[in-house]
Order: structure tokens, then C-alpha cells, then sequence
């Protein structure tokens, strides 16, 4: 259980879904992003709704795991401080000098910042608020954009540390045993009730806003989904029973993922057909809320079902992908954005130009990454890796740090 390459390896592909998806929404209708393209495509907000409804939650998910899978190795004091050095400095370092990129993009493309991009960072590494509409978050001085996941992991992994004693001195590992082998009905069920709860009755009071502080929707699902991961990181008997229902939980998040699908495809484009007059607009809502609980839960399920199944086992490209995605995710972003705002000039057309922004970005990370970030001992630790990479061939599998343990 120390060595549980599939959370790596589903971690690796989560993220490149990330790169694909906010590539998507530079052309995506009538969602907001920090640059648009005038050559929107409509066909890409369908595979863009069925990975918007697990992705993020996804990612937390994997992120309890990993901390509950070195839980037992590290005292919680010290996976704090390490957690906090790993998180809050590549974020700093973020905000300072990568998002501003995007800042800067976007405050160009609307036409309320005039100046290059180096006159705009003296300004912005004031940390004083803009006129509001200059950039995304300009009323605050400054902006995290996509980096949002750090804070929030971070509070939630502060959180579950902080927690840790207490639940010990209590006995909380007898009912963890407990809710992983005869209580399991709960761990199948309590997360889809409560995400339904959070759709119902938080998510039309608190949109998304990925602020930290109000943001409680985002906060509701995510954190269930981290602390079940937390849970159930190390339970034998859960990960059997998971690998067991693999088939069920597949055609389950299939056939609710398409229907989920067609019935808003029919509220999109049958807005005034007679099938509405069956209920009320209210009871409608209520039934795709419903569907899409059981298309989230039991594509989360699914995912790490079929991961374990079949991606747990040593591979180069895996170590190598592993270090790589924190880099990666932190740049890629940025480079999406700047690389949109070059090319949307040249009227490339609805081929050519996604498929430029996708091979600039994936270009601009792996150069970046392979050229600076994994060779300049300094920088490495601003984008989350250790000072000195790890030789991992020379240590025997009982010392050598878990790959799935690594940051984010």
C-alpha cells in the first residue's frame, strides 16, 4: 500500500485533462475566461461538461489519498511544515511572477491596459488594488487564477493534520475500520447525499468564485471528497470491494454521464418542448441534480476502480510525468493565455489555431521544465520540487518516498 502507482499515474492524467480543458475555454460560448478567441467553437462545451462535473473534485480526491498514504510515516507537525513549503511557496511565487502573464493578456485584449508586460508588473507586484474590470481580480490588488487548488488544498490539509490527534485520542481509528468494512454502505452513500445537499441548497447561494474565503459551494464538495480519500487511503478492504463493483460503477457513470448529457442537450435546444409540461421547472432541476450526483460519484469511483486495476505498476514515463505535472500545472495556464493572445491576431481559423495554443503550451512546459525548472537547484523548490531531485534507482522500494505521495 506505500507504493500505489495508480494514484500517480491517475493524478498525471488529471492533470492533462487541465491542460486540455483550459485550452477549451479560450473557445468555448458564453463561459468566461481571462482571453477569448472570436473563433468560438460550440461542439466543445459537450466533452467539457461530462470532465467539468468530476475533474476538480478528482484532483482533491487523489490528494487525501496521498496524504493518508504517508500518514502513517510522518508525524502530522512535520508533514504541516513540509505541506506548507510545498504549497504556499509555488503559490507565492505564482501569483508574483506567473499569473501575471495572464493578468496582463487579459487586460490588453479588453483594452484597459495599454503598457508592456514589464511596466504592468512593476504595477502589479505593488500589490495595490486596479480599477475594477482591468484584469480578472484587479479589485484585490492581485489574482491566483488556475492556482486556486493550492490554497484550498492547503487549508484542507491543514485541516485534516490539525485534526489528526484529536481523532486518535478518541479512538476515530476503530470507526475508520469500522466505516471501511461493515459500515462501507455509509462511504458509498453520505458523499453523493451531501454533494446533493451542497447542489441544492448551496450552490444557487454561493456560485463559485474559487476566493477561499465565502466560496462554500466549492468548498462543500471538494472537501468531502479529500477527507474520503483521507479515509479510506490505506483500507484493504475497500479497495477490494471498489475493484469488485469496477463493471457496475463503469456502466453506472456511463449510462448517468449520458443522460445527464441529453437532458440538458434537450433543455439547449428543445427549450419550449411539450416533455417540460410533465413537471415543474423545479422538479426538472431537481431530477438532472439527482443525475448528475450519480454521474459524479460514480465516475470518481470508476476512475480510481479502473486506475488501480490497471495502472498500478512502475514505469520511466510515470516517474518522470510525476515530477513534471507540478511544473507543468503551475505554467501551463499562463502559457495557454499568452500563447491565445499571440496567435488570435493571425485569424489561424478553427483548426489551426486550438491546435497551435495546445502545441505552445505543451512545448513552453516541457522545454521550460526540462531546460530550467529540473536543472537550477533554486528554482526547483518555486515550483514545488525538492531542492535536489531524487535518485530513486539506488533506494530499495522500503525507502524510497511513495511515488504517489508527491505534491499536489
Amino acid at each position: 500500500m506505500d507504493r500505489r502507482h495508480d494514484i500517480d499515474a491517475l493524478r498525471v492524467i488529471a492533470f492533462a485533462l487541465l491542460i486540455l480543458y483550459h485550452v477549451g475555454m479560450v473557445y468555448v460560448v458564453d463561459w468566461g475566461f481571462h482571453i477569448k478567441s472570436p473563433t468560438l467553437l460550440a461542439w466543445v462545451e459537450w466533452p467539457m461538461v461530462l470532465v467539468n462535473r468530476w475533474r476538480m473534485s478528482l484532483l482533491f480526491l487523489l490528494s487525501g489519498i496521498a496524504l493518508g498514504l504517508v500518514l502513517i510515516r510522518k508525524s502530522p507537525a512535520r508533514l504541516i511544515g513540509n505541506r506548507s513549503w510545498r504549497l504556499l511557496l509555488p503559490l507565492a511565487f505564482g501569483i508574483a511572477l506567473i499569473v501575471p502573464v495572464q493578468a496582463w493578456c487579459e487586460a490588453r485584449m479588453l483594452g484597459t491596459y495599454d503598457a508592456d508586460f514589464a511596466r504592468f508588473l512593476l504595477r502589479y507586484l505593488q500589490l495595490r488594488p486596479w480599477p475594477a474590470g482591468t484584469f480578472t481580480g484587479a479589485e484585490y490588488g492581485f489574482t491566483w487564477n488556475h492556482l486556486w487548488y493550492l490554497p484550498y488544498l492547503w487549508l484542507y490539509t491543514l485541516l485534516a493534520l490539525l485534526a489528526v490527534p484529536v481523532f486518535r485520542a478518541i479512538g476515530g481509528a476503530r470507526a475508520a475500520g469500522w466505516l471501511t468494512t461493515r459500515g462501507r454502505w455509509l462511504l458509498w452513500t453520505v458523499p453523493p447525499l451531501w454533494y446533493l445537499f451542497a447542489l441544492w441548497v448551496l450552490d444557487p447561494r454561493f456560485p463559485s468564485t474559487h476566493a477561499l474565503f465565502g466560496d462554500w459551494f466549492n468548498h462543500a464538495r471538494y472537501f468531502v471528497v479529500f477527507a474520503f480519500g483521507l479515509l479510506v487511503a490505506r483500507s484493504d478492504p475497500f479497495w477490494s470491494a471498489l475493484l469488485h463493483q469496477r463493471v457496475r460503477l463503469l456502466w453506472l457513470a456511463v449510462g448517468s454521464g449520458a443522460l445527464y448529457l441529453g437532458l440538458r442537450a434537450m433543455g439547449a435546444w428543445l427549450p419550449d418542448a411539450a416533455y417540460l409540461e410533465l413537471m415543474p421547472l423545479d422538479a426538472w432541476r431537481g431530477v438532472v441534480r439527482v443525475i448528475q450526483t450519480v454521474y459524479w460519484w460514480t465516475a470518481l469511483l470508476a476512475l480510481l476502480a479502473w486506475s488501480a486495476r490497471l495502472l498500478n505498476r512502475p514505469s520511466t514515463w510515470l516517474r518522470y510525468a510525476s515530477e513534471a505535472m507540478y511544473p507543468w500545472y503551475i505554467l501551463h495556464q499562463s502559457l495557454i493565455v499568452l500563447a491565445a493572445y499571440w496567435l488570435i491576431p493571425l485569424h489561424l481559423g478553427a483548426l489551426w489555431e486550438p491546435l497551435l495554443v495546445l502545441t505552445l503550451t505543451v512545448a513552453g512546459c516541457l522545454l521550460i521544465h526540462e531546460l530550467l525548472i529540473r536543472r537550477i537547484g533554486w528554482l526547483r523548490p518555486l515550483f514545488g520540487l525538492p531542492m535536489r531531485a531524487r535518485v530513486q534507482s539506488t533506494a530499495r522500494p522500503d525507502e524510497a518516498e511513495p511515488v504517489a505521495l508527491r505534491v499536489p
